[in-house]
């Protein structure tokens, strides 16, 4: 279980593996942008695509506020969200969430997140090594983008932020919404 069916609340949810979902539900998860697809180059080049979709899901709460991805990109991913501006809210939540999972897997195998003394959480992505923590804002930025992403890009550099497209750092970018996040 990635989340203890025990979790109640706003941890409360269900998990849906990607073998066997309905398409409809898998479609729509999608198009919310809370489904990870298959597909990116870099993580085919990388062989952390095969046995596509075996072995892989997504947990969420009802109001897809707190999420786990289940072998896409790193063995977990532990998101949690929302809109508007309660940092201090989500933060409480992912760490809740990032306890909880990691009791789940302690009860479930005995065994703790593996952590390595020297480089942090082991992940399979290395732009996350260390404490494996990215945080990110999905803002509009027009007046930062109608002269190129040159000079966003730029800007972001000069405060050790990154920018992305909102579909990732492989998915492209539509529009003028960015994901900023800190650089690993």
């Amino acid at each position: 279980a990635v989340v203890s069916t025990q979790s109640t609340g706003d941890l409360a949810g269900e998990y849906y593996p990607l073998t066997g979902m309905d398409e409809k539900v898998r479609q729509q998860l999608v198009d919310d942008h809370f489904l990870f697809m298959s597909g990116d180059r870099n993580l085919t080049v990388a062989g952390m695509e095969r046995d596509w979709p075996e072995g892989r899901g997504i947990f969420h709460n009802k109001e897809k506020t707190f999420l786990v991805w289940v072998n896409e990109e790193d063995q977990l991913r532990i998101i949690s969200m929302q809109k508007g501006g309660d940092v201090l809210g989500v933060f409480k939540r992912l760490a809740r969430g990032i306890s909880a999972v990691g009791d789940s897997v302690k009860a479930e195998c005995g065994k703790d997140f593996c952590l390595d003394e020297k480089y942090g959480y082991v992940h399979s992505c290395p732009t996350n090594l260390g404490t494996g923590m990215r945080a990110s804002v999905h803002i509009d930025l027009p007046g930062w983008t109608k002269d190129g992403v040159e000079k966003l890009q730029a800007r972001c550099e000069e405060l050790a932020l990154q920018p992305r497209g909102t579909r990732g750092e492989s998915g492209g970018q539509t529009g003028h919404t960015y994901d900023i996040s800190n650089k690993h």
